[in-house]
């Protein structure tokens, strides 16, 4: 087993290719601070650039059979954080855009559809959805979003790894907003 620590970028990414965990780790610990601390510089969020920073490190582990790495990590991830937050700023903006579109909807409703929305039904409803979700991904979904647990702090309670948190919020979120439409439609 190599010394991961006297490796350099260029031989850590290629035991990356190699599903080698050890390196991935390595990677991690090398820079997530580095990482944090670029992106909180940018956006000055602490949560988000927490979320920013381990969605790189999935994202890279992802792709690890593909990634190749051309100059250094620190060029690679000071891109990528780059990259993550325009993304964040677009979605937010499609997200503000859509608000929009849906106030300006719900105002040329008329008032009889409005007063046929019980939102207390609709709340009990989306309960019920989050209660239906399998055990492992109902707790990851109520640790972060009613709790405010960060992945890192999922992975560390429930003692799993942070692929295996994304993966259940990944699935609690689809499922979530499946439900959120399918009541939309009910609704309106």
């Amino acid at each position: 087993m190599p010394n991961y620590k006297i490796l350099d970028d260029h031989e850590l990414a290629g035991l990356l290719g190699c599903d080698d965990e050890a390196a991935f780790n390595e990677v991690y610990l090398r820079y997530w601070d580095k990482l944090y601390v670029l992106s909180r510089h940018r956006i000055g969020d602490a949560h988000e650039s927490e979320e920013i920073v381990q969605d790189i490190f999935c994202n890279l582990w992802r792709k690890r059979h593909t990634f190749v790495l051309q100059k250094g990590f620190d060029n690679y991830f000071s891109v990528a954080v780059k990259f993550e937050i325009i993304n964040r700023f677009a979605k937010r903006q499609k997200a503000a855009a859509y608000e929009k579109e849906m106030s300006i909807l719900a105002s040329e409703t008329d008032h009889s559809t409005l007063e046929n929305l019980d939102l207390t039904e609709l709340l009990r409803q989306l309960q019920t959805n989050i209660s239906s979700l399998p055990e492992k991904c109902r707790i990851v979904f109520q640790l972060q979003y009613e709790d405010g647990y960060t992945q890192r702090q999922i992975a560390e309670t429930l003692e799993i790894s942070e692929k295996t948190v994304e993966a259940h919020l990944t699935k609690a979120r689809k499922n979530l907003r499946n439900a959120v439409v399918h009541l939309f439609l009910l609704f309106f």
